[in-house]
C-alpha cells in the first residue's frame, strides 16, 4: 500500500520505467492531461536496463507492471525505451488493460532533418534490439533519402539517476558522444531514452541548431487516444494526482523525483516526497 493513496474520481494510470527517466513522459502527460491520476513505478533497485540481458528486462517489466495492475490502473504507460524495446509485445499480449509504449521518434526526425542525417542517442540495449532494428528498417524505407547514425550514450542514464544533470564530468560525457554524431553530420538528434531529456541544456550546449526529438508528447497524445474514458475534473492537488513506488531507496527517489520534476515542468509546480514507498 502507498504512504497515500490516490483519493481522486479519476481512475489513475500507472507509468513504469527503470529508475527516474520516465518523469520526463509524465510531465507530457500532465500537460495534456492535468486532472488524470497516476501512479509510477520506477525499479530503481535495478537501474539502468541498458546493461541487461533481454530475459531480465521483459521479466523485471512484467514485475513491475504486475504491481501497477495489482492498483487498478486504467492503462500502462511504459516510460523507458529500452522496456518498451525488450517487452511491449509480451505486455500486450498479457495485461488486461491498453499498454502504450515508447520509441526513439525516428520518424519525426525524418521529418524536419535539413541536410537529411539523423543522429540518434539511445541506449545499447535499444539500439540493439530487433524492435529497434524493424523501426529502423521502416522508417528507412519511408524516407529513404535520410541516413541514420547512431550511438550509445554510455553513462548518461546514470548521471540522471544520480541527479548530476550539469556538472564537468556530465558536459564531458554528453559532449563526447553528441559531437560523434555532429561529426558525422547530423543536423536533427534524437532522445532515444526518456532519461535523456533531463540532460538537454548540456545536449543543447553542444548541439548548436540541432533539431532535439522526444517523444513525451507523443506518448501523451498515444495515451488520450486509447484511455477507456477520458479522466474526471479533480481538484486534487498534485501530492495527490501524483504518487510513487520504488524498488529502491525511498528517500533518495523521493529527493530525484522532485528534482527532475521541477526541471521538466519549468520550476511551476511544487512537488512533496508524498507517496513514495520502498517496496521490497
Amino acid at each position: 500500500m502507498l504512504v497515500n493513496p490516490v483519493d481522486t474520481s479519476s481512475t489513475p494510470i500507472g507509468v513504469f520505467d527503470s529508475g527516474a527517466g520516465g518523469l520526463s513522459v509524465v510531465a507530457a502527460i500532465r500537460a495534456a492531461l492535468p486532472t488524470q491520476a497516476i501512479v509510477y513505478f520506477a525499479d530503481t533497485a535495478f537501474a539502468p536496463y541498458g546493461a541487461r540481458s533481454d530475459r531480465e528486462i521483459l521479466e523485471r517489466t512484467q514485475l513491475c507492471c504486475s504491481r501497477l495492475l495489482d492498483r487498478g490502473v486504467a492503462a500502462l504507460v511504459i516510460a523507458c525505451n529500452t522496456a518498451t524495446a525488450n517487452a511491449i509485445d509480451e505486455l500486450r499480449a498479457w495485461a488486461p488493460v491498453p499498454v502504450v509504449g515508447v520509441e526513439p521518434g525516428l520518424k519525426p526526425a525524418a521529418a524536419v532533418t535539413r541536410n537529411g542525417v539523423v543522429g540518434v542517442l539511445a541506449t545499447r540495449a535499444t539500439l540493439s534490439s530487433r524492435r529497434y532494428r524493424e523501426l529502423l528498417h521502416k522508417v528507412s524505407s519511408q524516407a529513404p533519402q535520410v541516413r541514420f547514425v547512431d550511438h550509445a550514450a554510455h553513462g548518461w542514464v546514470e548521471l540522471v539517476e544520480s541527479g548530476e544533470l550539469d556538472s564537468v564530468h556530465t558536459r564531458t560525457l554528453v559532449r563526447q558522444a553528441v559531437q560523434a554524431l555532429l561529426d558525422e553530420g547530423a543536423d536533427t538528434l534524437v532522445l532515444g531514452c526518456t532519461h535523456y531529456p533531463f540532460l538537454r541544456r548540456a545536449i543543447e550546449a553542444v548541439a548548436g541548431t540541432a533539431s532535439l526529438i522526444e517523444t513525451g508528447p507523443a506518448v501523451a497524445r498515444e495515451l488520450q487516444r486509447r484511455l477507456p474514458r477520458p479522466p474526471a475534473p479533480s481538484s486534487a492537488t498534485d501530492g495527490d494526482l501524483l504518487q510513487f513506488e520504488s524498488s529502491g531507496d525511498r528517500e533518495q527517489f523521493a529527493a530525484l523525483a522532485a528534482i527532475l520534476l521541477a526541471v521538466a515542468d519549468g520550476g511551476k509546480r511544487s512537488h512533496t516526497e508524498r507517496g513514495v514507498q520502498r517496496q521490497r
